[in-house]
């Protein structure tokens, strides 16, 4: 469980006590219990089976919302992430994080296909098993807050964690054309276990 999570609960809880308490009555304090327990739930970090070989996986939970094309000729796959999906993101290669620039943005409903470019996001840029793949971190309509545990210089494996975004958000990955999805639109994929693209030959 993400530590964050357990500090939302904490104090969720203690004000649930305190608002029983002055006001003599329990029942009052339940809404914040409930939301306490959401929180701890909603903060969950499940272990996860990494496949192995030339393959790129899935840097969160979540549903396939776009394939398109960038400026530069690169297949864009984005991933919506609902409230009840867990938030918490992976690196989909292993290598060496050559870079990580954020960037302020709006904040548009994440599934909405501006989001990408538009959007609060914090990106990476992965240089390894032969290739290099960038992916980024999206803000949503509610999701405002980006929290990275990399950093430039950092190196990963495929499937680490790298970080989460607080309350549905999307994460984007750029694809060159070394690579070929193994997804489509609609597909429902897990951060770390589901193979998004393997190497073309």
């Amino acid at each position: 469980m993400v530590i964050t999570g357990i500090w939302y609960a904490l104090a969720l809880a203690i004000v649930g006590a305190l608002t029983g308490y002055l006001t003599k009555t329990v029942g009052l304090g339940i809404p914040f219990y409930i939301l306490a327990v959401f929180c701890l739930w909603f903060f969950r970090d499940p272990d996860r089976v990494v496949p192995v070989g030339p393959v790129a996986v899935s840097p969160a939970d979540g549903k396939v919302v776009s394939i398109t094309k960038d400026p530069d000729g690169r297949t864009r796959l984005g991933i919506f992430l609902n409230v009840f999906d867990v938030h918490v993101n992976r690196s989909p290669i292993a290598g060496k994080i050559t870079r990580r620039i954020y960037k302020a943005g709006k904040f548009l409903v994440a599934s909405n296909d501006k989001a990408g470019a538009e959007n609060e996001q914090n990106t990476f840029v992965v240089e390894g098993e032969g290739s290099t793949l960038e992916f980024s971190q999206i803000a949503g309509l509610i999701a405002r807050r980006i929290v990275w545990y990399k950093d430039t210089g950092d190196t990963v494996e495929r499937g680490e964690r790298i970080g989460l975004i607080k309350f549905g958000s999307r994460v984007d990955v750029l694809f060159n054309s070394d690579w070929k999805l193994t997804v489509t639109l609609g597909d429902r994929v897990s951060a770390a276990s589901s193979i998004i693209a393997k190497r073309a030959k």
